[in-house]
């Protein structure tokens, strides 16, 4: 096949840009204040936050940023990312709607949750010393 054929047969969409990157690929859907979670270490993008370690402004959308930037914490490319939307959510969208809505909490909240079920036990066990 030659140079030309080769040009019609392939979208604009797949050729890649003169210098050789190829454009990043973003979902539909996709809005400038999506955060992005890395799926290596958890690490989440926040572009309200942006990135002061690799010296990405505050209000930078993930779909902005350099093909060449990496996971502050653990170096991942950035095609190691998942969308997972614009809430204060933790986890992936995908898994939001299982585990009895533990899912949509916080850390904060889930630590609070088993540790307060822990002393509960506690308290109980202890408890239980009184009885004659």
């Amino acid at each position: 096949m030659n140079d030309s054929e080769r040009d019609i047969s392939s979208s604009p969409e797949e050729q890649s840009s003169p210098t050789g990157d190829a454009s990043p690929k973003v979902a539909p859907g996709t809005t400038d204040d999506d955060r992005f979670e890395c799926r290596a270490c958890g690490y989440t993008y926040d572009p309200n936050k942006g990135d002061p370690k690799n010296k990405i402004i505050a209000g930078t959308p993930f779909t902005v940023l350099p093909v060449t930037w990496k996971c502050p914490t653990c170096g991942a490319k950035k095609g190691a990312f998942t969308n997972v939307g614009t809430t204060a959510s933790y986890g992936f969208k995908e898994n939001q709607r299982y585990g009895f809505g533990v899912n949509t909490m916080s850390p904060g909240q889930k630590s609070l949750l088993i540790y307060g079920g822990l002393a509960l036990g506690v308290i109980i066990f202890i408890s239980l010393y009184t009885l004659n």
